[in-house]
């Protein structure tokens, strides 16, 4: 059924229904041109109450985990799930909204987005229920609230709206009650910076920040020397599980602080004090390098801020180990040897063993972290392993890492990397 501008219909009513798909479409001739869907779960005084009830692409999962933000592949561009059952009762409307990125600022408008569609579909069947094709009457706004689900007694009604309004997001954060801090004369990049979560990963003091960094590296320090590692120079690189399943430890802080953590390992190793990150799930993204300067922000802006990553999919590792090697033998070629740091929370697929093992002749050493309470059935052979040059690779499991401490932590990291050293040069992998 397709809807019209002002119509409402019921959702719940005769029907089934308890997880909504919500997808959006668009097409545009300008490729610059950024679109964005989002929802406010709002009270009955129409108001988004807290930050956390924002969800866009920058904060996917709300606290309940009864709605989600995802980015498409094929077909639909984006699309926002509700899960109707898991919304706690203070949330009694929806709004659904789609906003052009710094649209004042880049000179893009709504005019320059042709054919903008709403499909709600029942989750369980697959059944599309409507579809609301609006924004024929729009020119100069930068935002659109598409339309509103609501409670109606105890069912679930939706209204299609269609409004547009200038501003982008910025204006519709004021218009549903979150506070906006102007930076810098562009509201629209506070709007998204000061409203994603969680607020504990991007509201750092740089001092505190900066403390803690210099902390962890007094402590790394003391570890390096009790493993006889002192004065050994490496290039150091995380590996950031981006799954589905990671989706928690991105909104709640744990991966920022991995991050951290970790670049007072690369800050006592790398003479350029910086951490070479990627990140992956089905597909993978070379980062750029994280350093002291940015870090308080650094999985924000360039992680959970940026819409070019693939979020929250299946895990498959063998294409960001190779590209990891290609970086380091092929396009930066170096006798230095390179630590690799591994985080991963649900086991990697079987294939992942012949590319450790291939890469057995190369001066990478693979250390694994998983996390969580997978069984990590192939991580867990690779002491094991048959048919290497030189044991190239360690995996430990830490099933919660934001409550192992900084000494225990290091302690782990660091345990089998002066074996593998040893063992590399002995092979001439490394130059003695």
């Amino acid at each position: 059924m397709r809807l019209i501008k002002g119509q409402k219909v019921d959702i719940t009513k005769g029907r089934n229904v308890n997880k909504l798909l919500l997808k959006f479409g668009w097409m545009t001739a300008d490729t610059r041109i950024g679109i964005d869907s989002a929802a406010f779960l709002l009270s009955e005084q129409n108001r988004c109450e807290r930050d956390e009830n924002f969800i866009f692409y920058g904060n996917p999962l709300s606290i309940d985990e009864a709605v989600t933000h995802s980015v498409l592949q094929l077909g639909d561009k984006e699309a926002i799930a509700i899960t109707l059952s898991r919304l706690p009762k203070d949330i009694t409307r929806i709004a659904l909204t789609l906003t052009i990125y710094e649209g004042e600022k880049l000179g893009h408008s709504m005019k320059q987005v042709t054919s903008p569609y709403l499909r709600l579909v029942d989750a369980a069947s697959g059944e599309e229920l409507f579809v609301f094709e609006y924004g024929s009457d729009l020119s100069t706004e930068t935002a659109i609230v598409v339309g509103e689900l609501y409670r109606y007694g105890p069912e679930w009604k939706f209204s299609a709206i269609g409004s547009g309004l200038e501003g982008g997001l910025a204006a519709l954060c004021t218009n549903y009650g979150l506070v906006i801090e102007e930076d810098e004369g562009n509201p629209e990049v506070a709007a998204t910076a000061e409203l994603s979560l969680p607020l504990e990963t991007i509201r750092y003091e740089e001092k505190n920040v900066l403390s803690s960094i210099d902390l962890r590296k007094k402590i790394v320090q003391i570890t390096l020397e009790k493993k006889n590692l002192t004065g050994v120079i490496a290039r150091v690189g995380v590996v950031l599980d981006i799954t589905g399943s990671m989706r928690n430890l991105y909104n709640n802080g744990t991966v920022q602080e991995v991050v951290e953590r970790i670049l007072a390992v690369a800050c006592k190793f790398d003479d350029n004090q910086s951490l070479d990150v990627w990140v992956y799930d089905t597909e993978f993204s070379r980062l750029p390098p994280v350093t002291e300067q940015e870090l308080g922000r650094y999985v924000f802006t360039h992680i959970l801020n940026n819409r070019t990553i693939h979020k929250f999919g299946r895990n498959n590792e063998p294409p960001v180990m190779e590209d990891i090697i290609k970086k380091y033998t092929e396009e930066e070629p170096d006798s230095t040897p390179v630590f690799i740091i591994f985080i991963n929370d649900g086991g990697v697929v079987k294939s992942t063993k012949n590319v450790i093992m291939a890469a057995s002749v190369q001066p990478i050493f693979w250390q694994f972290v998983g996390i969580g309470n997978s069984d990590f059935e192939v991580l867990k052979q690779l002491d094991t392993m048959k048919g290497r040059l030189v044991d190239n690779a360690n995996f430990i499991h830490l099933d919660n890492i934001e409550k192992v401490t900084d000494e225990d932590l290091y302690d782990q990291l660091l345990n089998e990397f002066p074996l593998w050293l040893s063992a590399a040069k002995e092979k001439r992998i490394l130059r003695t």
